[in-house]
C-alpha cells in the first residue's frame, strides 16, 4: 500500500475522525527521456536564473505571486499553512448529496482515507450511515497548497476521497453544437433496435479484463530492438501514406444495428443456422456433379458401336455430339408401365429388321469379286 500524502481529520459535525490519506491511484505509462539524436546524449532540464543565465539550486528557490509586472510577493510554506490552518488539516464535509446525481466529470483523483488511532469508531459509523442512505458527502479539503472539491463515497468496507473540479472550471455544456429537432430524431424501430444490442452487450462490472494494450504493444517493439541490438538506430518513419479520413456519408442506422446485434454472443445462432443452409446449398449440387463422372473404357465402346451403326460406320459430328451432351442433361422422365410395354415391342422389331438388312448388305458385297487394278 502507498505511503500516506496527507494526515488530518475528517469533519463531521462535531465529530472528528483521525484519518491519513492515501493515493489510490497509479501511472503506468512509459518513462521515457529525451535524448539528443547526434549522440544519444540524455537532455535535461534546468531551472536557470533569467537575468544572469545561470543555473539555480533547488534551495534558493522560493515561489512567488506577481502582483505587478516584475513586482513579487514571497511566499514560504509556513505563509500557506498559516492561510486557513484549519482548512490544511481537515476534510470539512458541507453537505450531503445522491451519489448518483454528481455527474462524472467532475471527478478527478481517488484517494483511500484510512482511519488512524481512535477514529475506527467514528469511521465505521460514517461509512455506515452513507452506506445505507445512497448518500455521497460533499467537502472541502486543501491537498498541495490548493483546495478542492471533494466526494467523499463508500466502497466496500472503505471510504474514498475523489477530488472534484469547481463548477467554474468545467466548461458549459451549452458551448456544444448538438443534434436536435426531427432532422436528426431516431425513430421507434432504430431506438427498439438499439435497445436490443444494448441489451446483447450488456455483462457485469469487471474492470480487470481491461487493459492498455497499446503499452504492451509498445513495449514489444522496444524488447525486439534490445534483442536485435538496435539499441542507438532511429526507426525510419514509413513510406505507407497515413490513412486517409473518411468523408461524410449516408449512414443505414437499421443495418449498422442488426450487423452489430449480429456479432455478438446472442447473435451466434443465426449465423451458425445460416452457416448450415450454405452448407445444404453445397451438398445439394454434389449428386449433379458426380453424375458427370468420366466414362469406362466398356462405355465408350459401346457408345461408339452405336453411334457407327446409327450413322452407317461414320464417326459422329460436332452437330450430334452437342445434341447427345444436350439430351444427357435433360431429366428423364419416367413413363408409365403400361405405356412402356407396349411401345418396348415395336421399337425391338425395328431394331431387329435394321439388323437383318445390314447384315444381308454386308454379305452381299462380301460375295462380289474385287475390282481389278488397272495397269501402272
Amino acid at each position: 500500500m502507498s505511503r500516506a500524502i496527507w494526515k488530518g481529520a475528517i469533519s463531521f459535525g462535531l465529530v472528528n475522525i483521525p484519518v491519513s490519506l492515501k493515493t489510490a491511484s497509479r501511472s503506468n505509462t512509459l518513462d521515457l527521456d529525451m535524448l539528443d539524436k547526434r549522440d544519444m546524449a540524455p537532455i535535461g532540464y534546468q531551472r536557470i536564473n533569467k537575468h544572469t543565465g545561470k543555473t539555480i539550486d533547488n534551495a534558493h528557490i522560493v515561489k512567488g505571486y506577481a502582483y505587478e509586472k516584475d513586482e513579487y510577493v514571497v511566499l514560504s510554506d509556513e505563509d500557506f499553512r498559516q492561510a486557513n490552518v484549519e482548512a490544511t488539516q481537515t476534510v470539512d464535509i458541507v453537505s450531503f448529496v445522491d451519489a448518483g446525481s454528481i455527474p462524472p466529470y467532475y471527478f478527478e483523483t481517488p484517494y483511500y482515507l484510512e482511519p488512524d488511532k481512535r477514529g475506527e469508531r467514528g469511521y465505521a459509523l460514517l461509512h455506515e450511515t452513507m452506506r445505507k442512505t445512497g448518500r455521497a458527502a460533499v467537502a472541502l479539503v486543501v491537498l498541495r497548497n490548493r483546495q478542492h472539491l471533494a466526494a467523499l463515497l463508500p466502497l466496500g468496507k472503505a471510504l474514498v476521497l475523489n477530488t472534484m473540479r469547481f463548477a467554474d472550471e468545467v466548461l458549459p455544456v451549452e458551448d456544444l453544437s448538438l443534434p436536435g429537432g426531427k432532422k436528426h430524431a431516431a425513430s421507434a424501430r432504430e431506438v427498439e433496435m438499439a435497445t436490443k444490442l444494448v441489451e446483447d452487450m450488456t455483462e457485469e462490472w469487471a474492470p480487470e479484463q481491461f487493459h492498455d494494450t497499446y503499452r504492451e504493444d509498445l513495449l514489444k517493439v522496444i524488447h525486439a530492438k534490445i534483442k536485435a541490438g538496435k539499441t542507438h538506430l532511429l526507426t525510419p518513419a514509413s513510406d505507407e501514406p497515413a490513412t486517409p479520413s473518411r468523408g461524410a456519408k449516408v449512414i443505414d442506422m437499421m443495418t449498422l444495428l442488426k450487423q452489430s446485434i449480429g456479432k455478438r454472443g446472442k447473435g451466434a445462432e443465426p449465423r451458425r443456422a445460416a452457416a448450415d443452409d450454405e452448407a445444404e446449398e453445397d451438398t445439394g449440387d454434389m449428386p449433379r456433379k458426380s453424375a458427370r463422372r468420366a466414362p469406362t473404357k466398356a462405355g465408350k465402346a459401346g457408345k461408339a458401336g452405336k453411334a457407327g451403326k446409327a450413322t452407317g460406320g461414320k464417326a459422329p459430328g460436332k452437330k450430334d455430339a452437342t445434341k447427345k451432351a444436350s439430351a444427357a442433361k435433360k431429366p428423364t422422365t419416367k413413363k408409365s408401365p403400361a405405356k412402356t410395354s407396349a411401345t418396348k415391342k415395336p421399337a425391338a422389331r425395328k431394331a431387329a429388321a435394321k439388323k437383318a438388312v445390314a447384315k444381308k448388305a454386308v454379305a452381299k458385297k462380301a460375295s462380289q469379286p474385287a475390282p481389278a487394278r488397272k495397269a501402272a
